[in-house]
């Protein structure tokens, strides 16, 4: 029942941001980010119920639980950006919300690569 709240509370907000648009249009850009940060902090209620299920799953793999903090600071680091890049979109800064994207992804290829370092070496421990 949660996203049909979410939702009607995006369009809603969309509808009423539409009204700025002609005569105010700074009022539509701040609403839209009102908006998204609401809807976010509407997600980050279902954190709890994730982070329960990661610490069931950590049970099953010892001695490994950095690379699920490897996991959640990529999926934060993808959800800031998305955010902050979409936010640009929508205020016509397209080209700043394109790098802002790109800055995202160089910054999770370089978090993960001492775990890809890691995932190598056990692969040439195993076949050496």
């Amino acid at each position: 029942m949660e996203i049909i709240k979410i939702g009607i509370l995006g369009v809603a907000g969309v509808m009423l941001a539409l009204q700025f648009k002609s005569n105010r249009p700074e009022y539509g850009l701040y609403l839209g980010a009102v908006l998204c940060l609401i809807i976010f902090f509407f997600s980050l209620s279902g954190l709890n119920l994730l982070m329960v299920k990661i610490r069931d799953l950590e049970k099953y793999i010892n001695g490994s639980e950095s690379y699920l903090g490897f996991l959640f600071k990529a999926v934060g680091i993808t959800y800031v950006c998305e955010f902050c890049a979409s936010i640009c979109k929508d205020a016509g800064y397209g080209a700043v919300a394109g790098q802002i994207e790109i800055f995202g992804k160089l910054s999770v290829l370089l978090m993960g690569m001492p775990v890809l370092v890691a995932v190598v070496e056990n692969i040439n421990a195993v076949a050496g």
